[in-house]
């Protein structure tokens, strides 16, 4: 995932030696906040401020002091070491920050395989909602039958878009859900009486997969893709043995691609005792359209900020659910939801038929806002208005695909598999570096300067300087018109001069940085 060009660090910091007037004159047209900010030093708040400084000033104690109310051991021996400041400078300096970024309310965010659509505002207002925001983790059952009622529906609704009949929404994110899902693997195993070392997983995978893989303390082995960039059945037969626990799979995959001979695939692995996980964070293709249990896959992970308007929220709080076949059911996370003969709802901590479960995942049941606003958006649009979410965003990649495949663009970045795809595509930067002179890194820092953010670049790995380009259902055919045309000029202005693309971007509140540096130097703790 390249980043935005924009991130909250200074520009100095790793050796850029500032912004030349000519520089800025390359830009298309260089906004006023953002040369100024490029010309100051990003500041945190403990840098800003005076002793003494308030932004809001507590009226006298009316009450009678107690002493009594923190033990001890818990009180502090000396105050705080906050930042002073007055409450215009705290507003500005937030306001600054948000500006600093870019974000989806202000520009189209075609990042491949992150599925960043839009989030509507009604279901912002369904979480805010006090019952919802207000509800304590620590409240009893029966003083939550609402919320549990929610989540019970939720679930509900999760595996029949799933497929599969048994839902845990306890894992906090896509990752996590792929690590549930791979201790589930190795409980059902286990249960059985084997001892599984291996996880096979397609080298188109999200890097998340090898990672989980290992974290779970199996062997990862790799599937190569056959030349339509589904996997490589053949392979996969040679390396699908007695000691293989799991394969884990997108479908569509990274590429774009749907296998077509995923059914061929699931028999296979099953043959051989595995199970069959799907990586859900390509499911907004084939939402209300195919389903992964169909398909014969045993367990399932949701991405609920990509998928189900459940916003990315900078790092969190996301949601992965998981969805299981019946034979993976007894080992489910707990406690678990259930439902009383007389309607009510509780919390199952975990007793007899439960004693095979893997454990609790995390502390309460979850992110439950996510649940809200993903609740909120699968009664908003139904079954149908799911399908046609899918089908949408299916439309617009392979709209936008067609836009790029047009003279001036296609021999500079042609499409690495396949001649339609899903909802995201995969072309290759190779015959633009070569021809141009100009990387794929050069192009999405360009990119910048047109207004849109840039895809996602260098993955997956088998594609040399690759771009992957979701546009998602919720983008209008002006942008990608737009966006088409902002490619095509940038190749046209690299023909001439490829020095532009390579100082770009110009025009954001931050140039270009040194990121070998910065990963190798990271500033990361702030002096007081």
């Amino acid at each position: 995932m390249t980043g935005s060009g924009a991130p909250l660090e200074d520009n100095r910091l790793h050796g850029d030696p500032g912004i030349e007037r000519t520089e800025i004159d390359h830009a298309p047209s260089a906004p006023t906040v953002a040369s100024a900010m490029q010309r100051e030093r990003a500041m945190t708040i403990f840098e800003k401020g005076a002793p003494g400084r308030r932004a809001f000033v507590a009226p006298e104690l009316d009450v009678p002091v107690t002493g009594d109310l923190l033990p001890d051991r818990l009180r502090r021996t000396e105050p705080p070491r906050l930042p002073e400041l007055s409450e215009p400078e705290i507003v500005r300096h937030y306001v600054r920050l948000s500006k600093r970024n870019f974000d989806l309310d202000s520009g189209f965010y075609p990042l491949g395989s992150c599925t960043m659509k839009h989030n509507p505002r009604l279901h912002e207002r369904v979480a805010a909602l006090p019952g919802h925001a207000r509800l304590h983790p620590f409240q009893r059952p029966q003083r939550a039958q609402g919320a549990l009622e929610l989540m019970w529906n939720l679930e509900r609704s999760l595996a029949e878009i799933a497929g599969l009949p048994h839902v845990s929404l306890q894992p906090s994110a896509g990752s996590h859900g792929e690590l549930a899902g791979v201790l589930l693997t190795r409980a059902y195993h286990e249960d059985r009486g084997e001892r599984r070392h291996k996880v096979l997983t397609p080298d188109t995978a999200h890097g998340t997969n090898p990672a989980t893989v290992t974290m779970a303390g199996y062997e990862v082995v790799k599937v190569g893709t056959n030349p339509d960039g589904g996997v490589d059945v053949d392979d996969l037969r040679a390396k699908a043995d007695a000691d293989v626990a799991c394969l884990m799979l997108t479908n569509p995959n990274t590429l774009g691609i749907f296998d077509a001979n995923i059914e061929q695939i699931a028999a296979i692995v099953h043959q051989v005792g595995a199970t069959l996980y799907y990586d859900g964070a390509n499911l907004n293709a084939v939402m209300g359209v195919t389903r992964p249990g169909d398909m014969g896959f045993d367990i399932v992970h949701f991405n609920l900020h990509k998928t189900f308007t459940q916003p990315h929220g900078g790092g969190g709080p996301g949601s992965g659910p998981i969805a299981v076949s019946d034979r993976i059911e007894p080992y489910l996370p707990r406690p678990v939801i259930v439902r009383g003969e007389d309607g009510t709802f509780d919390l199952d901590e975990g007793s007899g038929s439960r004693a095979k479960s893997i454990g609790r995942l995390r502390g309460f049941q979850g992110n439950y806002g996510c649940f809200v606003r993903s609740y909120a958006y699968i009664r908003s649009l139904g079954a149908e208005g799911l399908k046609d979410a899918s089908e949408v965003a299916v439309l617009n990649a392979n709209y936008l695909l067609a836009r790029l495949s047009r003279a001036g663009v296609a021999e500079y970045l042609p499409l690495a598999f396949g001649k339609l795809c899903m909802h995201e595509f995969v072309l290759s930067g190779a015959p633009m570096k070569k021809e141009l002179g100009i990387r794929t890194l050069d192009l999405a820092k360009r990119l910048l300067d047109h207004g849109f953010h840039p895809p996602t670049i260098y993955f997956p790995l088998l594609v040399d300087e690759a771009v992957l380009i979701e546009p998602t259902e919720t983008e209008t055919r002006e942008t990608l018109d737009a966006f088409a045309d902002a490619v095509a000029e940038i190749l046209r202005e690299a023909a001439d001069d490829p020095e532009l693309a390579r100082s770009a971007p110009y025009t954001t509140p931050v140039r270009r940085l040194d990121e070998a540096a910065a990963a190798k130097r990271p500033v990361i703790r702030q002096p007081l």
